[in-house]
């Protein structure tokens, strides 16, 4: 089976990585020239854990290529994917432009029947658009040739992409017809030995059920986060709260983690999208409104708890803040709508000196701020003659610290935005220990 993968971002790489893994074979794409060479050489442009090692393994066994040119190979193909990016506009709306330009370079080559499938998040309705563009080209070269459209929203989770596509928990698959529905099952057969988690539904349906995840996901951790802000009011435990809570199988233990925030390349773009979508056809979506208000409030959490603490902005000047983590998760680089940026650049503003550590991310918040922060060597060397360490992202290396090492800080305070620090055994080596809801 032969199928190509619009775009080499994230997504893209990975779900074409994936299926050449399991013996289809794959043609990436993407108009970033560079971009391709690199690829071509086995350079990865993103850090996933086990990505590098099977982009290389399946290139080498011929099963994967990458091309700038879609016209070359979209003839020889039974699926193309879109898996290009959808920014947000400034009104929080999808921006397809790229969507709709690979539907027209599909339109203007296309001889054979395929299934053109969305990768991409985007909103309900698209396919619509992009059948409608391919349908326009078509009538422009005068000929008729079938295909469908179909919506296959991805469900990776950065740092466990890998796992996540070779053995989803879903696969979901909006089709309009009896063929696509064919050739799609035959597609992700290979991915359903042990169980049929295969999901068929309508276009729109398949669309809308990306955007509803996410948001849910979303929700809880503003809901959590939230209940955190109110524990430090009343007295209560946040971490107690969240296991009470968590046992109740309704309710279930995962996305109940207090802390300064959620970020990356989905949550805060398709919440932003779906509370469009519902303001376009005149429903206000009030809950997610709530929910991304209280986030935006979140990445704030740890300033308003330093600025305490010293006792007024204009008393940062001059300090030296620590920074453990600044991707917006473990086990990526990525640093889109990262809580560390707003802090980084609150810090600043108030004339603080900050250092910075991450175990992966460091090239990359070169390439964001460039010389505006001093990039440590490592955790300690991060906190050496610091006054204060603020931890923002939950790495595994950062939950078991070298207090002799920790105690060459200057100052003694320790903020702790993901809750996983031991708060007892800081507080007897004489730190002030802060984290969110306790």
């Amino acid at each position: 089976m032969n199928v190509a993968i619009v775009g080499t971002g994230y997504v893209g790489l990975v779900t074409g990585t994936c299926f050449s893994e399991m013996g289809v074979h794959v043609t990436c794409v993407d108009v970033d020239e560079q971009k391709i060479k690199a690829l071509n050489q086995g350079d990865i442009p993103i850090y996933e854990p086990g990505l590098e090692m099977l982009v290389r393994k399946n290139m080498k066994s011929g099963r994967l290529q990458f091309t700038t040119r879609l016209e070359d190979t979209i003839n020889v193909v039974d699926i193309v994917f879109c898996a290009v990016g959808t920014p947000p506009d400034e009104d929080g709306s999808a921006d397809l432009r790229y969507v709709l330009e690979v539907a027209r370079t599909i339109g203007r080559h296309l001889n054979h029947y395929v299934v053109v499938a969305t990768k991409s998040t985007v909103p309900v309705g698209t396919a619509k658009k992009i059948k409608a563009v391919i349908e326009e080209e078509l009538e422009k070269r005068s000929v008729k040739v079938e295909f469908d459209v179909a919506s296959n929203p991805e469900f990776l989770k950065e740092g466990n992409a890998i796992k996540d596509f070779m053995s989803p928990d879903r696969v979901v698959v909006g089709v309009e017809s009896e063929r696509a529905h064919k050739l799609m099952a035959r597609l992700y057969k290979p991915f359903m030995i042990v169980s049929d988690r295969l999901i068929f539904t309508d276009i729109p349906s398949a669309e809308m059920i990306k955007y509803a995840a996410n948001s849910m996901l979303a929700t809880r951790i503003s809901f959590m986060n939230d209940i955190a802000n109110l524990c430090e009011l009343v007295g209560a435990d946040v971490n107690m709260v969240r296991k009470g809570i968590g046992s109740d199988t309704r309710i279930g233990k995962k996305f109940l983690y207090a802390g300064c925030g959620y970020g990356g390349s989905c949550f805060p773009k398709d919440v932003k999208a779906l509370i469009k979508t519902a303001s376009d056809v005149g429903y206000p979506m009030r809950v997610l409104q709530a929910v991304e208000e209280v986030n935006a409030d979140q990445k704030l959490v740890l300033y308003h708890k330093i600025v305490k603490y010293y006792g007024g902005e204009d008393k940062l000047k001059g300090k030296t803040i620590a920074l453990w983590g600044l991707a917006f998760k473990p086990e990526t680089d990525d640093m889109r709508e990262a809580p560390s940026l707003i802090l980084i650049d609150l810090l600043l503003k108030a004339g603080a000196t900050v250092k910075v550590y991450d175990p992966v991310a460091m090239n990359e918040c070169r390439r964001r701020l460039g010389d505006a922060v001093t990039y440590a060597h490592d955790m300690y060397d991060a906190t050496d003659g610091a006054d204060a360490l603020m931890l923002v992202t939950e790495w595994k290396e950062f939950r078991m610290t070298n207090i002799e090492k920790l105690l060459q800080m200057k100052g003694r305070l320790v903020l702790d935005g993901r809750n996983i620090l031991d708060a007892e055994e800081l507080r007897q080596a004489g730190f002030e220990y802060h984290c969110i809801g306790r």
